[in-house]
């Protein structure tokens, strides 16, 4: 298994270089799926979904834009103004720097250019392991972040429980590099605990839904059990790790 990391790492670390075009740094993605033909056909196939409506409105992009560069991640807010999101979508690769909160922003249930509700970051927080010196810990256990939004958009576009229950079934629903201006939704994932918090599941998704939620199904309705943190492809599907929410305090209390 140890490739699988080595290459979902590698192409994480690619992600603000290949947003929204094809790259050859997709190509690991595009050539393998659940058969060796299929790839990116199988996110193409992904359900599209409405994402003004409830309860998808709270599933968004976190974007980021400088003079040089931009880029995109998936997120979800879970309450009024706290949106998850993966921690490796903060780090500037490039330029060996944290993104400084005041240069994202949350466009909360966004498509085809518009969103339900945008805020700035007003600040970020880490576990406590990750950024120390300034750098990244590519650990998959620290691959988490919880933005604090300015405004509290969540209490307009609503916001999705976070769920402790270990995960039997989920999909993910984000914003893929093939198609980053629309929110789409994966067929049925079949989570593996892997240790340690992590989650595996063989799952169509790619750069762009990285901070994704893997959603369940919860008696109050959808709820997120998970971060989407990397891929890598294999023979059988693009294997996705996710981190458990099980095992980070998104700050709720």
């Amino acid at each position: 298994m140890r490739w699988l990391f080595a290459l979902g790492v590698m192409l994480w670390a690619q992600t603000a270089l290949a947003q929204g075009q094809f790259t050859s740094v997709w190509e690991p993605v595009c050539t393998l799926g659940q058969d060796s033909a299929a790839g990116c056909e199988d996110i193409r196939a992904r359900e599209i979904l409405d994402a003004a409506a409830d309860p998808w409105s709270a599933i968004g992009r976190v974007n980021f834009a400088s003079r040089n560069q931009r880029s995109h991640c998936t997120g979800v807010l879970v309450s009024e103004r706290l949106v998850l999101t993966a921690a490796h979508c903060l780090y500037n690769g490039a330029r060996n720097s944290w993104i400084p909160p005041e240069s994202i922003r949350f466009a909360a249930g966004y498509q085809r250019g518009a969103a339900a509700a945008v805020s700035s970051v007003t600040a970020y927080r880490l576990d406590t392991k990750q950024g120390v010196g300034g750098a990244f810990d590519n650990r998959p256990d620290l691959d988490w972040a919880v933005l604090e939004l300015t405004d509290p958009i969540g209490e307009q576009v609503g916001f999705l429980a976070v769920s402790r229950a270990v995960a039997q079934m989920g999909s993910v629903a984000g914003y893929p590099g093939l198609r980053p201006h629309v929110l789409s939704r994966t067929g049925a994932c079949i989570p593996d605990l892997a240790g340690d918090g992590l989650i595996h599941a063989v799952c169509p998704v790619m750069m762009g839904d990285s901070g994704a939620p893997l959603l369940v199904q919860s008696d109050a309705g959808l709820a997120v059990a998970g971060i989407l943190s990397r891929i890598a492809p294999t023979p059988e599907g693009i294997d996705a790790l996710f981190l458990s929410t099980q095992v980070f305090d998104p700050g709720l209390n």
